[in-house]
């Protein structure tokens, strides 16, 4: 993407993207532990929910793939969007403690695929990620479909996700500290290109 300093951004990235996690995870975890267990019981199961919260922090999986995985660094602004488009999508799936972990190895590995020439192949994010091949198959055929297929980042829609996770950044500096209160709504709460989006969901 022109006018993207890769190496300058990618920790300020990494550290945003996995605080705006953080928040939306504790959100939908709150929300989950609301529900009635007869609301709890039509919730649908997913290939991404684990049977249990995985140890590792948000942060510390995210620094792992950027320091295995080596896809470029536009990736990780491309894998936030396509994060935002699949709760869009699928608010049946919600972004929570036990399905993090899993979409953010496969939105890596997906946009990987689409943005750079050279890219690991499944097995090695299978690895990276701590999962089995077979699981890492099974989850990139369900990111995708339930993104539609809707892979395409237009400059503008990335710039916009870009320029949000550098809010996300400015509002962590001791001066925005008050702005940590604001609300948040259950998914990544950024507006895409509605045009792109809803004729996407047209199709």
């Amino acid at each position: 993407m022109e006018g993207f300093q890769e190496s300058q951004i990618v920790p300020n990235v990494i550290t945003s993207l996995s605080t705006l996690l953080e928040r939306v995870v504790e959100a939908n975890d709150i929300s989950s532990s609301q529900l009635s267990p007869h609301q709890k019981k039509l919730k649908k199961s997913s290939a991404f929910n684990g049977l249990t919260k995985p140890p590792i922090s948000i942060k510390s999986y995210l620094e792992r793939i950027f320091q295995y995985a080596n896809c470029s660094h536009s990736c990780f602004v491309v894998a936030y969007v396509y994060l935002d488009r699949f709760s869009r999508r699928q608010p049946c799936f919600p972004i929570n403690s036990f399905s993090v972990h899993r979409l953010l190895i496969t939105s890596v590995l997906v946009s990987a695929k689409f943005l750079d020439d050279l890219y690991y192949n499944n097995a090695f994010y299978a690895r990276v990620g701590g999962i089995s091949l077979e699981e890492m198959n099974i989850l990139e055929v369900d990111f995708l479909f339930g993104l539609g297929f809707h892979l395409n980042v237009t400059p503008t829609t990335f710039h916009t996700y870009y320029g949000y996770l550098g809010r996300e950044m400015l509002m962590q500096s001791p001066l925005q500290v008050s702005n940590l209160g604001r609300s948040l709504k259950a998914h990544c709460c950024i507006n895409e290109d509605e045009s792109t989006y809803q004729e996407q969901l047209a199709a």
